[in-house]
């Protein structure tokens, strides 16, 4: 007797992420590599200061930003050509091998600057092309009802990292220096690679794991014209490029999403990084209270991330992101008036929480609006400004602080991000946007 296989229902498929099998081998597969970040920055700024001046140091580590926001939308082009786990696979296993081979030199010899150059510049090229597909993965292993709390479950997993994968490189080198340092993140690199092997992806489109996406109807792909990503024939990565930017700009959530995004990046980064050190010198806080004040920030982002992970869902999604960067930019300003710890803790405590509520809820928002065939693209776009161009504010943020001091440049960027809030408050398609139930 011949069995007609039933096609499951979508309640069959909406399996919530935090029991899906795939989801959570990603998950750990993140959190492994994310570790193996924290302890590789550690070895890679201790070795560089041990083998040069302050400043070429301090150069060895700006190295791989110069690549990522030069290729990170190429990258984009890549993660959907190829399937994001055939990326991420491949470049988490250049990272494990690149930073061995700098472990075993440096076990045998004093090679100076140039090989950690080297190194960051390579880490730089292959996070412009692993950024991408790993804000795209999510899209291939859950259901799109799913992807708010997959978002939460990342951030919990990137705060684990933070917390474990700093001290463990800082412990790392006092017992055995750089080279066991880069060893253990080298091992973190790779318990990624058999998770990341394991998982199956494009389920949500029911197809194979990582099969080729079809592309929109448009242009590239229609009667008697190929797809992108078929073999051969595809088109040229500058057309793929091209529709992927004109799929962003024929959406109006997303089009006006990622200019939200570069504004509240663009004006959140410079206060949070090199502000927040001259803040902290300027009131006599010292090491130990800009660490409370980072603390409070991480328990915020966390306590969102945890928020989503719980509930899944949050209504009004394009509502309460608007709504969440434009009190985060208040926070911001008000950061910088702040004359305690204890002040700057609650405040940094409640701009952790709509700085990680927002952020996820945009990044479920672009995964949602993309379509499969783009999402690669799109989270190249919406990464080259918070990864690639957000970071080139540090010395604009010093410069001023220098001039005009704290509060003026702590200002002045919270506008920034003021105006990305009202720009989606003002939008009515993002406004009233909303995640998949």
């Amino acid at each position: 007797m011949t069995v007609t296989p039933v096609k499951p229902g979508p309640a069959s498929r909406e399996r919530p992420a935090h029991r899906d099998p795939d989801v959570l081998r990603w998950l750990g597969a993140y959190a492994s590599s994310a570790m193996g970040d924290n302890v590789y920055y550690v070895a890679l700024s201790w070795a560089a200061v041990q083998s040069g001046t302050p400043s070429q140091a301090g150069l060895v580590m700006a190295l791989s930003a110069a690549p990522r926001a030069l290729l990170m939308l190429g990258g984009g082009v890549i993660a959907d050509r190829f399937g994001p786990r055939r990326v991420l696979i491949a470049g988490s296993g250049v990272r494990c091998a690149a930073v061995v081979t700098v472990a075993a030199v440096l076990l045998v010899t004093s090679p100076g600057l140039w090989l950690l150059g080297l190194l960051a510049l390579v880490f730089g090229v292959v996070d412009a092309v692993l950024m991408p597909a790993l804000g795209a993965m999510p899209a291939r292993i859950t259901t799109r009802g799913q992807l708010a709390r997959v978002q939460g479950m990342r951030g919990l997993a990137s705060r684990l990292a933070n917390v474990v994968g700093a001290p463990a490189g800082g412990l790392g080198v006092a017992l055995g220096g750089a080279a066991a340092a880069f060893g253990a993140a080298a091992l973190l690199f790779a318990v990624s690679l058999p998770l990341l092997t394991a998982v199956r992806t494009g389920r949500p489109q029911d197809r194979p794991a990582d099969s080729p996406q079809p592309a929109e109807p448009g242009p590239t792909a229609g009667p008697g014209l190929p797809a992108a990503g078929r073999g051969p024939s595809a088109p040229p990565a500058g057309r793929e490029l091209r529709d992927g930017l004109a799929h962003i700009r024929r959406n109006p959530v997303l089009a006006r999403l990622i200019v939200v995004i570069a504004l509240s990046d663009l004006g959140f980064v410079g206060p949070m990084n090199v502000g927040l050190i001259l803040l902290a010198d300027e009131r006599g806080w010292g090491a130990s209270g800009m660490g409370w004040v980072l603390a409070g920030f991480g328990a915020g982002a966390g306590t969102a991330s945890l928020l989503l992970t719980v509930r899944g869902r949050i209504p009004r999604a394009g509502l309460v992101l608007s709504v969440s960067i434009t009190a985060g930019a208040v926070a911001i300003g008000a950061l910088a008036y702040t004359q305690t710890v204890a002040a700057a803790l609650g405040t940094a405590l409640a701009l952790g929480l709509l700085a990680g509520l927002s952020g996820a809820l945009s990044g479920a928002l672009v995964q949602t609006e993309s379509d499969p065939a783009f999402v690669g693209r799109v989270t190249s776009v919406s990464s080259l400004f918070s990864l690639g161009l957000a970071p080139l504010t540090f010395p604009v943020t010093g410069a001023g602080i220098a001039l005009w001091g704290t509060g003026p440049v702590f200002v002045a960027s919270a506008a920034v991000c003021v105006l990305g809030g009202i720009l989606g408050l003002c939008s009515r398609p993002l406004r009233r946007a909303e995640l998949p139930r």
